[in-house]
């Protein structure tokens, strides 16, 4: 899934007042869950604030909620409290990474992604959005294809946001080997 950087879907994915709650209301529940009501206005610095902590079961926990988050609204099906990882080491180090990212603007300006453009215009890309993607909604992927004429976007109908659902998969091994076609590379 296409993500620009916009404070906008920091919001959407994040914050209480964002959209992707009402789509997965119980699974927003757990994410909300660990940060108390009296700061839930600002989830990303209330989450950063405890995965800053001086305390490592602070900061595992912080980290592990935040990421359960993520994990749970990635696809569509899944088992319930699916995770990327076991190892909290790891959770810390993704979730602390994101999070940092967040509370800085991903040091992006307002829309820089999308006014930089020219950069890549030139190149040929391959875009794979699933249409049900809630941590990076559809409309990301769109606003980029406006901009990058080359770009050609394809919309897997049923996907969410992992690379590991089966229909993403498939339309980013078509997308491999079409440029590897088009580019006239043998693969041996």
């Amino acid at each position: 899934g296409v993500f620009l950087g916009r404070e906008i879907e920091n919001r959407w994915f994040a914050e209480a007042n964002g959209g992707a709650r009402w789509i997965f209301p119980e699974r927003w529940d757990r994410y909300e869950a660990y940060i108390p009501e009296d700061e839930r206005n600002d989830m990303i610095a209330a989450y950063w604030t405890r995965m800053d902590s001086a305390d490592e079961a602070t900061r595992i926990a912080a980290a592990q909620a935040w990421l359960g988050w993520e994990d749970n609204a990635a696809t569509l099906q899944h088992e319930v409290d699916a995770v990327s990882t076991d190892d909290p080491l790891d959770t810390l180090a993704k979730a602390r990474i994101e999070a940092h990212y967040f509370r800085n603007g991903i040091f992006l300006e307002p829309d820089q992604l999308l006014r930089d453009i020219d950069r890549i215009r030139h190149l040929p890309g391959v875009i794979v959005q699933g249409r049900y993607d809630v941590v990076c909604p559809l409309a990301n992927a769109w606003d980029l294809t406006k901009v990058w004429p080359k770009a050609k976007l394809e919309i897997t109908p049923a996907s969410g946001h992992s690379a590991f659902e089966a229909e993403n998969v498939d339309a980013l091994v078509r997308a491999f080997a079409d440029g590897v076609t088009e580019l006239g590379i043998r693969l041996a």
